[in-house]
Formats: structure tokens, sequence, C-alpha cells
């Protein structure tokens, strides 16, 4: 071979190694891996499937986020009421209880 083949070959190599070490950084770091097609549809800015899908995904998960932040706020305050009922003298929880009730 002469230098300008191997100079071809060299390219060629760089450019697969390239691609090989762009993909393993985008695995390391979750980013989603492309194939060309997807790239182009990206580009012509057609939706996919999996687009929708992870749309789908992402909703749902937003509103199951919203749910339970609720629902941890609702349990803190009655840990707080807990821990107030636990630390406090008796004397002054049953003055409480006795003004709930007769508030009724």
């Amino acid at each position: 071979m002469d230098h300008g083949q191997l100079f071809v070959l060299a390219i060629i190599a760089m450019g697969i190694f390239g691609g090989i070490i762009k993909m393993s950084i985008r695995a390391k770091h979750g980013y989603p891996l492309e194939d060309r097609s997807h790239r182009r549809n990206r580009l012509r800015g057609g939706a996919e499937d999996g687009d929708i899908e992870a749309q789908r995904k992402i909703e749902l998960l937003s509103s199951e986020n919203e749910r339970l932040t609720g629902q941890i706020g609702r349990l803190e305050e009655r840990l707080r009421v807990l821990e107030r009922i636990a630390t406090d003298p008796a004397e002054r929880v049953s003055r409480e209880i006795e003004d709930l009730r007769s508030r009724d």
C-alpha cells in the first residue's frame, strides 16, 4: 500500500473510533443513543411514537409527583402534631383535648 491509501484508512479509522467514543460518552451520561434515521426525522420536524410516549410518561410522572408531594405535606403535618403531643406535658395535652371537646 502506498501512503495515500494508508492516509485514507487512517481517516476512516479515526471516524469510526470517534463515533464509538461519542456513543460511549452519551451512554455513560444517560443521553439517548440515536441513529441516523432518528436524527433525520428530528431535523425534519417529524414526531415519532417514542416522542409522544415519552411526553405521556412525563405527564403521568408529573401528576403522580404532585399527588405524592401533597401526601407528604399532610403526613408531615400529622407528624408535627404527634411530636407535639409526645413532647408536651400531659396536663397541657389533656387541657387541649378538653377544650376541643367543649367546642363541639
